[in-house]
């Protein structure tokens, strides 16, 4: 019997620039818990809310996406590179529509303190560009 070969194909996107949502599983895995483990360590009940979280079902909160960095020894930027890449380009865009309106205001202190700090805000994405 012949065995059937699945080919993945790589060439329609470059690896790095898709991020899944989160990489909860992965780390879940490398650490061999199961659900119910690190729903005890999260202070859940069951492991069904940490299989919400690695289905994309759930966003954890805060105090649980820390309690993750602490029991994988990740940041949460890592652990949820997806969440973070769409906040980084929705907030970027934000920070560069709101330059473009300050800008376009007589120049005061206030005005060129806010364009600094937005200046500031937008300086990691220019870098990444270069």
């Amino acid at each position: 019997m012949k065995s059937k070969q699945t080919y993945v194909s790589l060439k329609s996107t470059p690896v790095s620039s898709h991020r899944l949502q989160n990489y909860l599983r992965t780390f879940r895995k490398r650490a061999g818990l199961s659900q119910d483990e690190v729903a005890f360590l999260l202070g859940c009940r069951s492991g069904t809310k940490v299989s919400r979280y690695e289905h994309f079902r759930r966003l954890p909160t805060l105090q649980t996406a820390f309690a993750y960095e602490i029991i994988f020894r990740t940041s949460a930027r890592e652990l949820f590179a997806g969440v973070f890449e769409g906040a980084r380009r929705t907030t970027i865009r934000r920070v560069q529509a709101l330059h473009e309106k300050l800008d376009t205001n007589p120049p005061e202190r206030m005005t060129a303190q806010k364009l600094a700090a937005l200046d500031a805000a937008l300086e990691p994405a220019h870098q990444e560009l270069a």
